[in-house]
């Protein structure tokens, strides 16, 4: 068979990334070749988001700029998979002509035959979408066994390859099919997918499913192939972490989890992201703290503060018990960073609603503060609810509250000057090593810039973890010394 070659181009969150760097695996077992850029592919496969409005422009934009490459560069085949393509499905097929497919997640397992297919010009039915949270038991004490029935990207479910690569780990013990699209010394690990909460705001479980846990052994084997690979750092993703364990009958299960991913060979840190504030256990937090290896990073999701308002959104939580729990995050690691993310104008939002939030935001000494003006998303409670503000007033609120938030972070950056932290160094931007302190996610969180406190010595290499004392601060990001690798 002629050479076959694929780009996987990716939009949206690190569960995307790992989603994406699945489908690579299975179709290099297939026998594609896995390109960088998609002008030089034959096969463009965009992995879109759903998530939000401006979320799902970019994808497709992504999917319009990948099309024009069929004029000007080796590109045939455009297709989208990922969230707006299982969201949306053959509607999306519809009014967008450019994609020669729509591809739902139950194509994962077997798209490089799919590939093949569209590639010979074939161009197949785009699926129809549903709530898939119906395809697995109401109980999740039920679910797992019934989960293998069920497609769950990223959860590495069984599909033999037709070609043994090295992206394939042997047949004995889990077997891991992912192939690394990028050379960074950390990675995200999915833990679980789907959530069972009903957020009015969200549509994620209707796309997503309900919630399961990938089990103990399976993540233990990937971390292990992460880790052969050069990864220093797993970042452990999905929709709703606390939840872990719920379907496997202990939802303690985490805690364990941690201290055995620590002792994986060549893994130097664990980061742990989206925690729900309502299920945060105090046993979880002691894990976190004690178990070192663990980043001291909390990724929270307040969402708001006002109750009234947290009630409309069908979450649970108030500007009190929320400062609480930071109260317990900081008796245990007192360097601790948090993230969270924040909803402005959401339906019945009114000014004391957003002065709790301001509030709240003035007292928690937060790292770094994702902010969205509210939008309504197609299928959920909220889009039906009354007191809609206008877009203008949105917008405005946006801008006062993200204001505000860039003033917080940048003093909570100040905060940290004289202190020591532990830097993942990821290269060097525009002549600066850089890197990630423990109390930094990637990508979104800032950054950390270090400075050798002996010229002359040797350049710590990417991947090393290094002590370093902060010294200043650019905005969220650190300015750091440093004398030594640790």
């Amino acid at each position: 068979m002629p050479t076959r070659s694929v780009a996987v181009v990716t939009l949206g969150c690190t569960r995307n990334e790992v989603d994406s760097e699945e489908l690579a695996g299975r179709l290099a077992a297939g026998g594609w070749t896995l390109v960088d850029d998609a002008a030089e592919a034959d096969v463009a496969v965009v992995n879109t988001c759903g998530f939000v409005e401006q979320a799902k422009k970019d994808s497709i934009d992504a999917l319009l700029e990948a099309n024009d490459l069929k004029r000007t560069g080796r590109t045939q085949k455009v297709v989208a998979v990922g969230c707006m393509a299982e969201r949306y499905g053959a509607q999306l097929a519809e009014e967008l002509p450019e994609a020669d497919a729509v591809l739902g997640f139950d194509s994962y397992t077997d798209m490089s035959a799919q590939l093949q297919r569209i590639l010979e010009g074939e161009r197949p039915v785009s699926h129809v979408p549903r709530d898939r949270r119906t395809l697995l038991p109401l109980a999740p004490n039920a679910r797992h066994a019934a989960s293998a029935s069920v497609a769950l990207p990223g959860h590495q479910q069984e599909a033999a390859p037709t070609v043994p690569l090295e992206q394939v780990a042997p047949a004995s013990g889990p077997r891991v099919v992912r192939a690394r699209l990028d050379g960074r010394p950390w990675a995200p690990l999915k833990i679980a997918s789907g959530c069972d909460r009903r957020c009015s705001f969200c549509a994620i479980p209707m796309f997503r499913g309900s919630f399961v846990s990938r089990a103990p052994e399976e993540i233990l084997a990937e971390a292990r192939w992460l880790a052969e690979r050069g990864v220093k750092e797993v970042f452990l993703v999905s929709e709703n972490t606390t939840s872990y364990g719920k379907d496997l009958g202990d939802l303690r299960l985490v805690d364990a989890l941690l201290p055995a991913l620590t002792q994986v060979e060549g893994i130097e840190r664990v980061r742990v992201s989206y925690l729900q504030p309502a299920e945060v256990r105090p046993d979880l937090l002691d894990a976190m703290a004690r178990t070192p290896g663990v980043a001291p990073y909390f990724d929270i999701s307040f969402q708001h503060a006002s109750s009234p308002l947290l009630r409309r959104m069908r979450r649970f939580g108030s500007r009190e018990s929320f400062l609480a729990l930071l109260d317990q995050v900081r008796e245990r690691l007192p360097e601790a960073g948090v993230r969270t993310n924040v909803i402005v104008g959401f339906p019945g939002e009114s000014e004391d609603d957003l002065a709790e939030l301001t509030d709240f935001l003035q007292e928690a000494r937060l790292d770094v503060v994702g902010v969205f003006g509210y939008s309504d998303e197609d299928g959920t409670e909220a889009e039906g609810l009354d007191g809609k503000l206008d877009p203008d007033t949105i917008q405005e609120r946006v801008e006062d509250v993200s204001a505000l938030v860039e003033e917080l972070t940048s003093q909570r950056a100040e905060d940290r000057i004289g202190t020591d932290v532990e830097v993942l160094l990821e290269g060097e931007e525009d002549g600066r090593l850089v890197g990630r302190a423990g109390q930094q996610g990637p990508d979104v969180d800032g950054v950390t810039y270090l400075e050798l406190r002996d010229p002359g010595m040797p350049s710590p290499a990417v991947g090393d973890l290094v002590t370093a004392r902060v010294v200043g601060t650019e905005g969220v990001d650190l300015l750091a010394v440093t004398g030594r690798a640790s």
